[in-house]
């Protein structure tokens, strides 16, 4: 499986039957964003415009919106509301917190998530093995909570998202607090993940991703 980075919280999921796109966006952020993308499912976290551009993305590609338990080409997804402010929803509203069960592995998306997880919400995301996670703070968690939900949700793999970088017009922090939060330096940009199952280490690790 194949897990890639188009900038902000727009990932594309690649499975050997079936991929997912998240959260793409619009031009209007300012970075440029990807071009047709072909995908079985589309999952939108919340209607802002940089997460919900779904005209990006291939017109047979199931979208998914909300909360709630779906099933694509054998692609399982459980959608967990959540708060995209720590003011109960009165500042931005509501978010969705997407696993999606894929080719063996449970990926969490956390979209806008703007509060730390009580152990039930955490309960009720469930097992994760790859956690992409926003970091920027501004309008979601910063660094120093995205380190103690980490914490709280236990993944392997851990992939920052949504944090400044050249183009995007949204003031939010760079990667480097969120780094030095975790504990962990020199860490070179990759391209794209490729994992399975039986290649998730045996400890965290926090993979940084090359926007494509």
């Amino acid at each position: 499986m194949d897990i890639i980075w188009y900038g902000q919280a727009c990932f594309k999921i690649k499975g050997k039957s079936a991929s997912v796109v998240i959260d793409p966006y619009s031009p209007e952020i300012g970075l440029k964003p990807p071009k047709d993308l072909e995908a079985d499912l589309c999952l939108i976290t919340h209607n802002h415009p940089d997460h919900n551009n779904v005209s990006l993305v291939s017109e047979n590609a199931v979208k998914i919106t909300g909360p709630g338990e779906y099933e694509v080409k054998g692609v399982a997804v459980t959608g967990v509301s959540v708060f995209h402010d720590s003011e109960n929803g009165a500042a931005r509203g509501k978010n969705t917190v997407y696993n999606v069960y894929i080719d063996n592995l449970n990926i969490a998306h956390l979209g806008d998530i703007g509060e730390s997880l009580t152990e039930e919400k955490a309960d009720e995301i469930g097992s994760v093995d790859i956690l992409l996670i926003p970091v920027g703070g501004v309008y979601t968690i910063d660094a120093k909570l995205a380190a103690e939900v980490v914490a709280e949700l236990e993944p392997s793999i851990i992939i920052p998202m949504h944090y400044g970088i050249e183009g995007l017009k949204y003031p939010l922090d760079g990667v480097d607090k969120f780094l030095k939060e975790m504990g962990v330096e020199n860490v070179t940009p990759v391209n794209k993940l490729t994992i399975t199952k039986e290649k998730l280490p045996s400890e965290p690790q926090v993979i940084v991703l090359s926007k494509t």
